[in-house]
């Protein structure tokens, strides 16, 4: 209730309207995990590769 009522800012009627599921959807990204994986180290080094910082010592490497 209080990450509900608190956290989200759900009015009471809208907080006990949801299912348990939808709850835990909308928590979600404020959690640690949130469902999400990291990139692994080969998809970030594509995104590296795609996207190179300009002007930076780190995109020379």
């Amino acid at each position: 209730m209080g990450a509900g009522l608190g956290l989200l800012r759900l009015s009471p009627p809208a907080f006990w309207a949801m299912t348990p599921r939808e709850l835990a959807a909308a928590l979600a990204p404020l959690t640690a995990a949130g469902g999400a994986m990291p990139p692994q180290r080969a998809d970030l080094a594509a995104l590296m590769r795609r996207f190179p910082d300009r002007g930076t010592s780190q995109a020379q490497r």
